[in-house]
């Protein structure tokens, strides 16, 4: 399935990291990776048109940091994306604290060194983060998890200063999370699924109201007394509803699939549940041929790439992508070079290899690529769009970041097979707003702006 295209990254030196995260990082409406360093600098690698280089600011490198993962979304409403940092904290004050980056034109500010958020800094070690504009007013808050203390969710108020608004949210249970998803899974507007280590997983079911009622063990994707590490969302099996795949730390990885009502079922098959050191699940549909692969990324162990086929999903040849020596962490995908083809990059740990870039060989399917936008103008996090063709809907939700330490690019990405035609598009955005667009062109990203009110 993939070649390595790693000699596309320019001066590709070995990096100790965890995370990979897309987003726009220099407000030119491209997006850029940006990888993380655990005890060396973060790096952002943007597209020139023939390789990856070095497009890093002085401030969002922090070299200090030992930063596990970065997180995009826009809390402030202003139609750029603030980044929030975990890093390996060891007391308030440290050089090793959380940040949350701020753009203000060219330059970057961590605003919890301001001294109006001198008291909400987080020195513990941050495990997750996760974007949710819970009342759907596409302004988001970052869900953060740190081991052995109650989430937090950190949002604006209307002074500007960021408060922990959990507690209010009905979020503040103390759970050792590992991964988190947001976005419509089972309420209409942005729910939040948290996978646990070695406790039962947590689902928070949007109210509607701003808050959210833990209803994992009613729905059934509680899964006690396993060591959760990556999580994906995907409609495994083209019911039109959104199904979790769950790895689990050399653990049986589960598939919940979603029945009419919300409630789920596991039913991963003998080949996907085997165990292995994974790290992190990415969905995608690598080939464009209109399905959603699944790849377990292992850390120490040959990756893993299954396809759905007739008969159900199988392992397929991952190619280059095997890495039977990798000691993969954190991966992302995005169209970064803009061909209609995803890229994968796969940061390492331990003994400093270097990034791992991969792709699909060309071939003559067709894609589609939707961007939802916010009323202001920034990726619109948690919306789902549905690509229908024929009587086949596909269903992508906007990356709101953390299967593991990492997030997509906010961009629905649809492979259309030999399909030369696309029915309909529909998005939905977290506070209710539907567009449907007919007979879109295909071969091309297309942007949606947030409906007017």
């Amino acid at each position: 399935m993939f070649i390595d295209c790693s000699d596309l990254i320019a001066e590709n030196r070995p990096h100790c990291g965890q995370g990979v995260t897309v987003t726009d990082v220099d407000g030119d409406g491209v997006q850029e990776f940006l990888v993380t360093g655990t005890g060396v600098a973060n790096r952002v690698l943007k597209w020139t048109g023939q390789r990856l280089v070095e497009a890093a600011d002085p401030v969002l490198v922090d070299a200090a940091g030992h930063t596990t993962c970065l997180i995009a979304a826009d809390i402030d409403g202003d139609g750029r994306e603030e980044l929030y940092a975990c890093n390996q904290g060891s007391g308030p004050g440290s050089d090793q604290a959380d940040r949350l980056f701020a753009p203000f034109g060219n330059r970057w500010l961590d605003l919890l060194t301001q001294p109006e958020n001198a008291g909400i800094v987080d020195a513990a070690h941050g495990q997750a983060v996760a974007c949710l504009d819970r009342q759907g007013r596409g302004r988001y808050g970052f869900v953060v998890a740190q081991a052995g203390e109650p989430l937090a969710l950190y949002e604006l108020d209307g002074r500007g200063r960021l408060v922990d608004v959990a507690e209010e949210a009905g979020l503040d249970l103390t759970l050792n999370v590992r991964a988190m998803v947001a976005l419509p899974l089972i309420s209409e507007r942005m729910d939040l699924f948290a996978q646990v280590e070695a406790a039962g997983n947590a689902l928070f079911r949007n109210l509607g109201d701003g808050t959210f009622e833990d209803v994992a063990e009613r729905r059934g994707v509680a899964d006690p007394r396993q060591r959760g590490r990556g999580v994906a969302v995907l409609d495994a099996n083209g019911n039109g509803l959104f199904d979790l795949v769950c790895g689990v730390w050399q653990g049986s990885h589960r598939l919940f699939l979603q029945r009419a009502g919300g409630g789920f079922s596991e039913e991963a098959p003998s080949d996907l549940s085997l165990p292995s050191h994974l790290t992190s699940v990415i969905a995608a549909d690598f080939d464009n041929d209109g399905f959603e692969e699944l790849l377990f990324i292992n850390h120490g162990q040959p990756n893993r790439l299954f396809a759905l086929h007739h008969e159900g999903w199988r392992e397929v040849d991952a190619g280059d992508a095997l890495e039977p020596r990798g000691l993969s962490t954190g991966a992302a995908v995005a169209d970064i070079d803009g061909d209609g083809r995803l890229e994968l990059l796969v940061n390492h740990s331990g003994n400093h290899q270097p990034l791992a870039l991969f792709k699909a060989p060309p071939n003559a399917n067709g894609w589609l690529r939707v961007q939802p936008l916010t009323a202001a103008g920034a990726p619109a996090r948690g919306a789902v769009v549905t690509c229908t063709i024929g009587p086949r809907p596909q269903r992508r939700a906007l990356c709101a970041g953390s299967g593991y330490l990492s997030q997509m690019e906010p961009v629905a990405h649809f492979g259309l097979g030999d399909a030369r035609r696309v029915d309909s598009l529909e998005v939905h955005w977290p506070d209710g707003s539907v567009a449907l667009i007919h007979s879109p062109p295909i071969n091309r990203l297309i942007t949606v702006p947030h409906p007017p009110e």
